[in-house]
């Protein structure tokens, strides 16, 4: 990866929507070659896929950035079970406070409070840590 991946991610990371002919000025290169780059960031795990930024409170929804402490034998299985919830909208290992941080997503606060007794009932699962989002502000 090189200086101009690094400024279409950045670009991307602004607004997945950009034109490509608009990046493709800013780095003074043909609009073919930025989606050849794309292409191959995409194929390359670097780009994961791209998704829209829901403001949860206008959209009547409910989220929680939920922390997730694991024993360590148990990890790839809670893992590939979040995986398969389609109200866990990220997962991330860190290094922090909690072994996997997740944002989880439900119609109903009611729903939210069930997935987080779900992902509590998982065996391995030591502790989860939700903290319901108010307010997205970027």
């Amino acid at each position: 990866m090189d200086s101009k991946d690094r400024k279409i991610l950045s670009r991307l990371m602004e607004n997945a929507r950009v034109p490509k002919t608009k990046i493709a000025e800013s780095l003074g290169v043909s609009e073919t070659a930025v989606r050849k780059r794309i292409t191959n960031l995409e194929r390359e795990g670097v780009i994961l896929g791209y998704r829209v930024m829901v403001n949860y409170k206008r959209a009547n929804m409910f989220a929680s950035i939920t922390g997730i402490d694991v024993g360590p034998e148990h990890l790839w299985n809670i893992i590939n079970a979040l995986r398969g919830m389609d109200e866990v909208k990220t997962i991330m290992l860190t290094s922090g406070d909690h072994t996997i941080m997740t944002e989880i997503v439900a119609h109903s606060l009611d729903e939210l409070s069930e997935l987080h007794t779900e992902i509590s009932r998982m065996e391995g699962v030591k502790r989860i840590c939700p903290a319901i989002v108010l307010e997205t502000i970027k």
